[in-house]
């Protein structure tokens, strides 16, 4: 097996045993691409092409994910998945099944129970075929994403038209191709043996995974394909108007959100600001602590993941929540960010109010939401302001809050 290089320092395996793994060949030269570099790390939308179909598999959860890439080429191939989780990369073989085969070597420690094998050249990877993959994988060893063929067919012979094909059972065969990993790490190493060899003891050349898998004798399911998933192949391909980005491609977008609430002064009651209680000669009134920075920042948060606002968790008639911590709700919404597939990249709460002065606070403020957050200080910021004596805060008779937060996507 050729010798891994290194792969960059933010891109590391995940120790954890996967359920589903990937290969990502993009090992090939892309001559017919032109072009100074191999088409798999040229930009085409933006991005280095490899990099749309890998941003997929990650957001699809699965991991690790092997990349065979040309020997020489390993500062290209870092450079073009730079901070993308779980990958390995490997050098690629002679041929594209010689590069499978050392992509699924490379697999053998984690010892996934399934594994996609995918051409870098086909960009655009929609969830769903991802899933429909896996979901057949269930009751066959393999399963393959294919098109029905739409057009007439004629077999031809010296360049003139012979006869009619019919099309009712000819598909247009697409990757990811998807097996059982032990499965097709057998057919792949037994390749050679299945198929004969042919001259040089070099084993005939595959066209696809499925054709090893067939070889071993593996039965391979046919699932919807996409149109999507077109192929990259000439330097026309490249241009951004020739193949746009099908709406099912996974965007991987920041999101924001916005929070603002205020609550009334009274005296004997306890001020709470950002978790954190400040003596004052009044307090502010509500059904919790009425602690109304961290309620605005609750507001915000759930905003960026459109889960709805404080009062839908959190309802004013339910009597547990009276005089409730809203520190709890706080971490609530981080949960929820948590199992929406974010995280928050900051956050930013700004107190309107003529009295107490906030400035003598707001580091332990700052220090408080970091924590209640996990996040590290430098993404947490509090501010203050005043309206100039005009308005409610301005009169005293309440304290007024708002935030921004931005969440990304893991």
């Amino acid at each position: 097996m050729t010798t891994p290089p290194p792969p960059s320092p933010s891109v590391q395996p995940s120790p954890a045993a996967p359920s589903a793994a990937a290969i990502v060949v993009a090992a090939g030269k892309g001559l017919r691409a032109g072009g100074a570099v191999p088409k798999q790390f040229a930009i085409w939308h933006g991005k280095p092409l490899v990099r749309h179909s890998v941003e997929a598999l990650v957001a699809a959860g699965i991991a690790p994910i092997v990349v065979a890439i040309p020997a020489g080429w390993e500062q290209t191939a870092a450079a073009s998945l730079q901070g993308l989780p779980d990958l390995v990369f490997i050098h690629g073989g002679a041929t594209r099944q010689e590069s499978v085969a050392h992509a699924l070597e490379a697999l053998a420690d984690s010892a996934p129970a399934h594994v996609l094998i995918h051409d870098a050249a086909r960009p655009v990877l929609p969830a769903a075929v991802i899933a429909g993959l896996i979901a057949a994988l269930d009751t066959v060893p393999g399963a393959i994403p294919v098109l029905p063929v739409v057009d007439s067919v004629v077999r031809g012979a010296q360049g003139l038209r012979d006869h009619m094909v019919a099309r009712e059972d000819l598909y247009r065969v697409q990757t990811p191709q998807a097996f059982h990993y032990d499965a097709i790490l057998a057919a792949h190493r037994a390749w050679g043996k299945q198929v004969g060899e042919a001259q040089d003891n070099k084993p005939a050349e595959a066209g696809d995974d499925a054709q090893v898998a067939a070889a071993a004798g593996l039965a391979v399911a046919l699932v919807p394909g996409d149109e999507a998933l077109r192929k990259v192949t000439f330097a026309s391909d490249l241009e951004t108007e020739t193949m746009p980005v099908a709406p099912t491609a996974p965007i991987a977008l920041p999101r924001t959100g916005m929070g603002f609430d205020v609550h009334r002064l009274e005296s004997g009651q306890e001020l709470w600001l950002c978790g954190i209680k400040i003596d004052h000669t009044m307090g502010l009134s509500g059904h919790s602590d009425a602690d109304v920075a961290i309620h605005a920042l609750v507001d915000a948060i759930l905003g960026a993941i459109a889960a709805g606002d404080i009062g839908d968790h959190f309802p004013p008639s339910d009597p547990q929540w009276k005089g409730a911590s809203s520190d709890r709700f706080l971490a609530h919404a981080a949960h929820l960010v948590d199992q929406s597939g974010h995280q928050i990249a900051h956050v930013d709460v700004t107190i309107i109010c003529e009295a107490p002065k906030i400035g003598p606070h707001k580091a332990a403020m700052r220090a408080r939401l970091a924590e209640i957050l996990k996040l590290p200080l430098d993404r947490v910021s509090v501010k203050a302001t005043t309206t100039e004596r005009l308005g409610l805060t301005g009169r005293g008779e309440g304290i007024a809050a708002q935030a921004v937060a931005t969440v990304m996507p893991k």
